[in-house]
């Protein structure tokens, strides 16, 4: 078994992959903590929190707060052409939801949690790193008893999807972003060199729906808005970024990682960009040098991996 706190800002990609991760045998879902990125992180809890209740999860929820590790970086709006005003694809959530959440701030639910289940839990951060980022600066010596950090986000070999250097989730925060890969924990990060390899089709998420039961004719509504984003991406369907995290932690072998020390730029025209020093490279002098290399993945069964999500996603709740 996994014990895994799910880092997310719900999103629709969001929502699939919180259902994965609830519904995956291997899998305990021990908490899951919001921040924001495709919404603001009021609207991030309040979708957690109604799919929370809607799918019967048990892990609780903490909030995180509403500012970058750098609070001076602007704010550049809310991606509502891709998640809807509501983020979760204009399915007109309820404006609250009658659920408690957690009283610590996120990154102090992921320091306490991580303390008492020593070496055991795997942190999947599938938004901005700034409660990873806060976590490491409020407690640097709870990296050390982190069995995994499984991020989505960057891209290495292939542009970014909200610059042609940057991808978005590292592009919203990226010096949280760079203090999370340069800790001295082990960090994979799943890119765009791998899900925008993995598409799923409409008659895919149609499938869901027959056989996801009420949690997967929701998963397939709240999916529409993103289809409609992805028809000038690819001809059919749309690709499933967050989930390829989650199945990377029970399904390592379906992936190709590179390992090597991992940088952020912050700053710049190549602000958000991640750039890996490979192990079997030799450079001269230069800041990649005495950090800890970490897995960048580079290439992906997509098919396997499809196969794996949607078979997760249509079991039992």
């Amino acid at each position: 078994m996994h014990k895994v706190i799910f880092d997310t800002d719900p999103g629709i990609d969001d929502a699939m992959a919180l259902l994965f991760l609830h519904r995956h045998p291997a899998i305990d879902l021990i908490g899951i903590t919001t921040v924001f990125g495709n919404a603001s992180v009021e609207t991030t809890t309040r979708n957690a929190l109604f799919l929370k209740q809607r799918w019967g999860i048990d892990a609780p929820v903490a909030k995180g707060l509403d500012k970058t590790f750098n609070p001076d970086r602007p704010h550049v709006g809310w991606p509502t052409f891709i998640h809807g005003d509501d983020g979760l694809g204009n399915i007109d959530v309820p404006e609250t939801v009658d659920l408690p959440v957690d009283p610590r701030p996120a990154h102090r639910f992921i320091i306490d949690t991580v303390r008492a289940h020593p070496g055991e839990v795997t942190l999947i951060a599938v938004g901005r790193m700034t409660n990873l980022a806060l976590a490491l600066r409020e407690d640097p010596d709870f990296a050390a008893l982190v069995r995994e950090v499984v991020i989505m986000g960057g891209a290495f070999d292939v542009n970014g999807n909200i610059t042609p250097a940057a991808e978005a989730n590292i592009h919203g925060d990226p010096e949280a972003a760079d203090v999370v890969m340069t800790a001295p924990w082990p960090v994979t990060v799943v890119g765009l060199d791998v899900t925008t390899q993995t598409v799923m089709t409409k008659a895919m998420i149609a499938d869901i729906a027959e056989r996801g039961g009420d949690a997967g004719k929701l998963l397939a509504d709240i999916s529409k808005f993103y289809v409609t984003f992805y028809e000038q991406h690819v001809p059919d369907g749309m690709v499933v970024h967050d989930s390829c995290a989650c199945a990377y932690v029970v399904a390592p072998d379906l992936f190709t990682v590179r390992s090597g020390s991992i940088r952020v730029v912050c700053g710049g025209i190549a602000d958000g960009q991640t750039i890996q020093s490979p192990d079997n490279r030799l450079f001269p002098p230069s800041p990649w040098d005495d950090l800890p290399s970490q897995k960048a993945c580079i290439d992906i069964d997509a098919a396997r991996t499809l196969k794996l999500i949607i078979d997760t996603l249509v079991l039992p709740g």
